[in-house]
């Protein structure tokens, strides 16, 4: 079965696109503490590396980096609340799940800790 908002064409899909996206931050802000401490971090941490890189590629290198920890981090979210969604009884499926959804954040962050690295003292 297929959603009923598959389909839309035109201006208005991307206005609801956009408010459900606009939707889901304000979501993440509210209701996950691991987002806001990786935003702020973002917000500290992009203006140093647009300062620190010594051109376009290095500031997208040091900023985009940090940018796919957010990322990572609205889908590692949106993960846990499907598994609790289903069910919230302990079951090795939705811990392997939100395992999984973790570890893509930690690799998402040792990511941006190589790039600031390899950026800033290679």
């Amino acid at each position: 079965m297929q959603s009923p908002y598959k389909g839309k064409s035109s201006l208005q899909r991307i206005v609801d696109a956009t408010r459900y996206s606009l939707a889901g931050l304000r979501a993440a802000l509210r209701y996950e503490d691991a987002f806001r401490q990786e935003l702020i971090a973002v917000a500290v941490l992009a203006p140093v590396g647009w300062m620190l890189g010594a051109n376009g590629t290095q500031r997208a290198l040091l900023v985009g980096s940090l940018l796919i920890v957010l990322i990572v981090e609205l889908l590692n979210s949106a993960v846990e609340a499907v598994v609790d969604r289903v069910s919230l009884e302990r079951h090795d499926l939705a811990k392997r799940a939100k395992d999984l959804g973790s570890a893509a954040v930690m690799l998402a962050i040792a990511n941006a800790v190589l790039v600031w690295a390899l950026v800033l003292l290679g």
